[in-house]
């Protein structure tokens, strides 16, 4: 289960054939594992947050506090919409995207959306000592990832793809553990 090009049997190394959009709550891994996924796959990786703050040239809480969830919510499905539209790559998306119905729409119908599957007491040991997750500067920082986590979970299971993050398993684990449920779809790794 080692890095290296993945490799489709009896017919050499696989190519993306569409955007693989990794969805889940903060903390299960979106970007370590896009980063080391678009690396086994030769292909590029995207955060649509990350594209977000370079197009508005603000962080996204500024754009929150500045222009409303709306707004930013608009914003988004343009970015992901872009990026999506582009070569094939790996883009992780923002814990709240999926949840938006236009995002979905596109996601369905020019990429596969890969749910990364963590459970609660999971998410918790990854983000709790970290000033990084806006949505946790709350007075119950706990309290709050419950109700999302709760709010939030129905929606990603209806990813097209499902992959369970347990506790001890490695980035490079999870990234092998992607390629597999990608490659037992047809027409997702295809021979290059």
């Amino acid at each position: 289960m080692g890095g290296g090009v993945p490799t489709l049997a009896g017919k050499g190394p696989a190519k993306l054939g569409r955007t693989v959009v990794l969805v889940g709550m903060m903390g299960a891994g979106k970007t370590a594992v896009g980063k080391a996924l678009a690396a086994r796959l030769g292909v590029a990786f995207r955060d649509s947050d990350a594209e977000l703050e370079i197009a508005a040239a603000m962080s996204i809480s500024e754009i929150f506090a500045r222009d409303g969830e709306a707004f930013f919510r608009a914003r988004e499905t343009e970015v992901i919409d872009r990026l999506i539209s582009a070569p094939p790559c790996v883009l992780s998306t923002g814990g709240g995207a999926f949840l938006q119905p236009s995002n979905r729409e596109i996601i369905s119908a020019k990429g596969v959306s890969v749910w990364l599957n963590a459970d609660l007491a999971l998410l918790w040991s990854r983000v709790k000592s970290k000033d990084t997750r806006p949505l946790l500067r709350t007075p119950d920082p706990y309290g709050t990832l419950c109700v999302l986590f709760e709010a939030r979970v129905p929606v990603y299971a209806m990813a097209d793809i499902e992959v369970v993050s347990l506790p001890g398993l490695t980035i490079d684990t999870m990234t092998t553990r992607v390629i597999e449920a990608l490659g037992a779809r047809p027409g997702l790794l295809e021979p290059s």
